[in-house]
């Protein structure tokens, strides 16, 4: 299945790949990216599920375990070729957007000496590992209340970025808790929170 990439795909814009949650590719990361590239990017939409979405932890669980023809990473580093290759464009760094799920895959394409990621931004995800080859510049979006998230990986990642030397912002958003930046998610979905962790996104993006 094809990379779905919106925004300008002619001139040479920053390249920003989103990376879902365990939900799938739904209405709310398609949002999501329309808004990115409404800022002036060129933003991939990775789909890991090949269409295939979720609505509930069981349905998310069957779509992670259903076979692949190739494993996620593969797929992933896929992602970030053709991104750059679209169009012509002298843009030769990638923008990383990961949810969840997807933020720890974020975290492990930036980790790869050889993948030209520039900065990484990560809603309610935390993976620690060797940052020593990292060129990324890093912006964390937690909740506040997240059993999915633990405060021992996030206190490990946090180490491991510092000692790297690479720049890294965290922020905490009060009253909230895992997928509170998804409109899919109507129980946890909090729309304030959201809109800052976006526009911080903005700022971040705009400054690395």
């Amino acid at each position: 299945m094809a990379m779905e990439v919106l925004g300008n795909t002619k001139s040479p814009t920053r390249r920003v790949l989103l990376i879902h949650s365990w939900w799938g590719l739904t209405r709310s990361f398609r949002d999501y990216g329309e808004r990115l590239s409404g800022e002036g990017y060129t933003v991939g939409l990775s789909d890991l599920f090949a269409g295939k979405t979720a609505s509930g932890v069981e349905d998310a669980k069957r779509l992670r375990r259903m076979p692949r023809k190739e494993p996620m990473y593969r797929y992933l580093i896929s992602n970030i070729e053709d991104l750059l290759s679209v169009g012509d464009s002298w843009v030769r760094t990638v923008d990383l957007v990961g949810f969840s799920m997807g933020g720890h895959w974020a975290v492990w394409l930036s980790q790869q000496p050889d993948l030209p990621v520039r900065s990484t931004v990560l809603y309610y995800a935390a993976r620690a590992g060797s940052y020593a080859h990292s060129k990324a510049s890093f912006l964390a979006h937690f909740a506040e209340n997240d059993p999915w998230v633990s405060k021992t990986v996030r206190r490990n990642m946090e180490r491991a970025i510092s000692s790297a030397g690479c720049a890294y912002q965290s922020f905490d958003y009060p009253e909230t808790s895992h997928w509170f930046a998804e409109t899919d998610r109507p129980e946890e979905y909090d729309a304030g929170s959201a809109e800052l962790a976006f526009q911080r996104t903005v700022a971040h993006l705009a400054s690395s």
